[in-house]
């Protein structure tokens, strides 16, 4: 039976940002450009609102005449391959899109000049990593600079992310920044271990005054807090003015959950915001693909789980020896230390949707009795979450 699963890739600018995200179209078992319009159909209302641009690839099978049917969000960006304008039947396509004003990338091939000379207005230019040298980049940046916006696609490490800004590129998606630097802090650091003792105290449903004597000691993380908790990701009816305050609304287990965010902020890492993006999407992710598969009361596990699932390269400290110093569930551990346990399937699944194999996405999502519209519509809507969550 055709099928579709999406994976996806940030694209990070000069600043080290996210300047747009990349939804890889897994097309599975003979499924067609047709299937993966009736896919992308399927996630109108969990789209993600704001005006970051999403690009669109379709993989080894091009977009054809079937996108028209799809009345796309306007930060939707299609990618197209030069190959595309070689084709006289893609006129169609192209004068549709043209008409609809939607954005597009133009993806560089041997047949880009094609592309070029066919008057095609375009936003963006990919360079596809996988065809390019460094040098070849460099060369290529130059060349079709007049033509849009240059960005770089599958990214795999910071030189080749550094190579690309120096050619002359605005941004390059990959997870690049999911390696470690291998520069290994030798403990956590006062600001860390403050953190990290404000949440063992909430795990061990300390005294509030405890808590906000704790908190007090660093106003930052009372902030940071807050505005976690406010953030319209959270969907809270009224504005969380206070410690004190978030404990009566939320409760203990709940805001347990927020207080796990504040670790991952203490990184000092030039690509925090991009890494903590990402512990965001999964921790989302894995919570809502948990619904109906664990206990209500595990949710949080869920979240916490995928919140953490970065603290090493975030950190720079093995999760082992962050692990030492919290008092947390033998479950949460086993997942974070080796995937294993109840929670581990939940977070393999949760890496592997940042890969590039869509049959290992299928497969996991099997394995969890997932189907492919279950799991990319929590996919867009852990992205929307992530989006809301301000930094």
């Amino acid at each position: 039976m055709p099928d579709i699963f999406i994976s996806r890739q940030p694209l990070i600018n000069r600043q080290n940002r996210i300047l747009a995200n990349r939804l890889n179209l897994h097309l599975l078992n003979g499924a067609t450009s047709r299937d993966a319009v009736s896919a992308l159909q399927a996630l109108t209302n969990d789209w993600p609102a704001n005006e970051k641009p999403v690009f669109l690839n379709c993989g080894e099978t091009p977009w054809d005449r079937a996108l028209l049917d799809w009345s796309a969000p306007s930060n939707a960006t299609f990618e197209l391959p030069g190959a595309v304008f070689a084709n006289p039947g893609a006129a169609a396509l192209i004068a549709g899109l043209q008409a609809a004003q939607t954005p597009l990338c133009l993806m560089v091939d041997e047949h880009a000049e094609a592309a070029f000379s066919s008057g095609t207005a375009f936003r963006f230019i990919g360079l596809d990593a996988k065809r390019f040298t460094p040098s070849q980049m460099r060369t290529a940046a130059a060349q079709t600079q007049p033509y849009g916006i240059g960005v770089a696609f599958n990214i795999t490490d910071q030189q080749a992310f550094q190579d690309c800004l120096n050619a002359g590129l605005n941004a390059a998606a990959g997870w690049f920044f999911k390696q470690p630097t291998g520069v290994q802090a030798k403990a956590i650091n006062p600001g860390q271990a403050q953190i990290i003792r404000i949440i063992n105290l909430v795990r061990q449903n300390a005294e509030i005054k405890e808590i906000e004597a704790a908190l007090k000691q660093d106003v930052t993380l009372s902030y940071k807090l807050l505005r976690y908790i406010n953030s319209a990701g959270f969907g809270l009816s009224c504005e969380i003015q206070s410690f004190r305050h978030a404990v009566t609304i939320l409760g203990y287990d709940k805001l347990n959950k927020w207080l796990s965010l504040l670790l991952a902020t203490a990184s000092k890492d030039p690509m925090a915001q991009a890494q903590m993006h990402t512990a965001l999407c999964r921790a989302r992710l894995m919570e809502i693909l948990g619904q109906g598969l664990v206990g209500k009361n595990e949710y949080d596990n869920l979240f916490i789980i995928g919140a953490f699932s970065m603290l090493e390269v975030l950190l720079g400290i093995a999760m082992d020896k962050i692990l030492e110093t919290m008092s947390l569930p033998e479950t949460i551990c086993d997942a974070l230390l080796g995937r294993g346990g109840v929670y581990g399937p939940f977070l393999d699944l949760a890496i592997a949707c940042e890969g590039e194999d869509g049959d290992d996405i299928a497969a996991k999502s099997g394995m969890l009795g997932l189907s492919s519209e279950t799991f990319n519509q929590a996919q867009m809507k852990a992205l929307t979450f992530a989006e809301t969550i301000q930094f």
